[in-house]
């Protein structure tokens, strides 16, 4: 998933969206452990995109705390 599509979305699509990545990375690590991993660069792919989401959530976050700082000070 591309930071742009990401951006484009809602904060609840993107919880929803990291949930299922969890969910997904959990199962790749099962399919790892159990030797049915045919993708090896699949786990890897899965944490870049969760971490992805993480950063535009808190960017978002932060950017409303600065305008919320901004307004109370103005």
């Amino acid at each position: 998933m591309k930071s742009r599509a990401i951006r484009e979305m809602t904060d609840e699509e993107i919880l929803n969206a990291l949930e299922d990545q969890k969910e997904a990375l959990f199962n790749l690590r099962f399919q790892k452990a159990s030797g049915q991993l045919e993708d090896l660069s699949a786990p890897r792919r899965t944490k870049r995109t969760i971490a992805r989401l993480k950063t535009v959530l808190h960017e978002r976050q932060l950017a409303k705390q600065a305008a919320h700082k901004e307004a109370s000070n103005g």
